[in-house]
């Protein structure tokens, strides 16, 4: 009977007898200025990278001090480089007028990448909820291909993973529970306009949660109500809906219906049919103007019924 080959490996001689001065120059080898025309951003990035303040800032303090915090990069076939973990600073580079990155080269593959690249960013003290759904997503995707490690450190786990387990991993390593970690990855199926009313807050987890199973054009005839009434739509609502849809019973007028109810912390509103309104409206006035030209309109009218009905006296 063949003996089970050991997963225990003796340390090298190197290893043994070397000094941490010796391995902190090992690792400097491998940090080099690369020109920022051979980097290429990581495919389907989940985290946005805005030129915004923040930005701004960032750029201004590399054109002063230069890149602090090298940049990670993998070696691509092409021999060109692929960056793991440092978007922004790329990009404030690019602004400061700089051509080069400050970057630590490291041997992945490419699901080592993804998951390196995911964990770095989620040191980030704001991650939107949509970043977070894609980075869970990326991150299952690559445990469940590689199969022996839940990241770059641990010792090999043997079979694949099962989703559950996957899930599990990835919460406790980011403070979410598995149920959670799968909620965001729900929203990854949301259409791209009503992922970013979650971002900012206008649509909740829950709601958008079971937003999330309805088909895309059904998507759109909610994000259209949720136009239309300037509203978005309760957990309860969603639900309504999720089951209808299910049924193949959602039509328009259905959630039309739902949307326009009602809610107990609403007061009655008055609902003016966008498509029904527009075309009274000249085509000079811009849209955000909509508003104040009802309001005199319906002013304007209202004083010819008042002078109308003096004149009948």
């Amino acid at each position: 009977m063949a003996k089970k080959k050991s997963d225990f490996t003796l340390p090298t001689l190197d290893s043994l007898f070397s000094t941490q001065q010796e391995r902190e120059y090992e690792k400097l080898d491998k940090i080099r200025d690369i020109p920022l025309e051979l980097i290429d951003d990581f495919p389907d990035h989940p985290y946005k990278v805005k030129d915004d303040e923040d930005m701004m800032q960032l750029a201004e303090s590399i054109k002063e001090r230069g890149v602090l915090t090298p940049a990670v990069l993998r070696q691509k076939d092409d021999g060109r480089y692929e960056l793991v973990s440092g978007h922004r600073r790329k990009r404030a580079c690019e602004l400061a007028g700089l051509t080069t990155l400050r970057s630590e080269i490291k041997d992945l593959t490419r699901d080592e990448a993804i998951m390196y690249m995911v964990e770095s960013n989620f040191q980030r003290t704001t991650i939107l909820p949509s970043e977070k759904a894609f980075a869970y997503k990326m991150r299952l995707e690559a445990m469940n291909r590689q199969g022996k490690r839940s990241d770059l450190t641990s010792d090999p786990l043997g079979g694949k993973y099962t989703g559950k387990e996957s899930a599990e991993i990835v919460g406790r390593d980011n403070g979410d529970s598995q149920t959670q970690v799968r909620r965001y990855i729900r929203l990854t199926n949301l259409i791209p306009e009503l992922l970013e009313l979650v971002d900012e807050g206008k649509i909740k987890m829950r709601p958008a949660v079971e937003l999330s199973y309805l088909s895309e054009a059904e998507q759109y005839d909610v994000l259209h109500e949720i136009e239309v009434n300037d509203c978005t739509p309760s957990h309860d609502q969603t639900i309504r809906m999720r089951k209808l849809s299910e049924k193949g019973e959602l039509e328009t007028e259905a959630i039309t219906a739902i949307m326009t109810e009602l809610k107990p912390n609403q007061q009655e509103r008055i609902v003016l049919k966008a498509d029904r309104v527009r075309k009274l409206i000249p085509d000079s006035v811009p849209l955000n103007k909509t508003e104040e030209y009802i309001c005199k309109a319906i002013e304007h009218y209202s004083k010819y019924l008042k002078n109308r009905s003096e004149r009948g006296r």
